[in-house]
């Protein structure tokens, strides 16, 4: 994806959803979290085993925060082997989400090309908070 495009989508957008956004402050994805809250996005996060999450309800699936919560960013913090169902739901999420982020050391092509596909952005395999610093968004 391209850096202006990029640019655009994390400067419009203010709702990240973030997939196994864990509670303990030493993880990647409560620093990721923390980071973008802090740079004014509304940070929801995707849990299951957690019922707060940096002081915000923590959802069992994507499903059920969009119910409540209009994702715009989906940001998943899952092992490979565990994103293409993650990524599925994301898909058939109503409205869709603009941009789905998988993480540093997170890929699956075949997902990707299915987001890809239902007209959704899907970056692989880098950090989203890296990114943003990078673009100045």
């Amino acid at each position: 994806m391209r850096a202006e495009a990029l640019r655009g989508i994390l400067g419009t957008a203010r709702t990240i959803a973030v997939v196994g956004l864990s509670p303990k402050p030493a993880r990647p994805s409560h620093g990721v979290a923390r980071y973008l809250r802090e740079a004014g996005y509304r940070i929801v996060p995707v849990n299951p085993g957690h019922s707060t999450i940096l002081g915000e309800k923590s959802y069992p699936t994507l499903t059920a925060a969009a119910a409540d919560h209009t994702i715009e960013i989906v940001d998943v913090f899952r092992r490979s082997e565990f994103v293409g169902p993650v990524v599925d739901e994301a898909i058939d999420v109503r409205p869709r989400p603009r941009l789905i982020w998988l993480q540093i050391g997170v890929v699956d092509e075949a997902a990707r090309a299915r987001a890809q596909a239902a007209g959704i952005p899907c970056v692989m395999d880098r950090c989203l908070m890296v990114d943003h610093r990078v673009l100045g968004v």
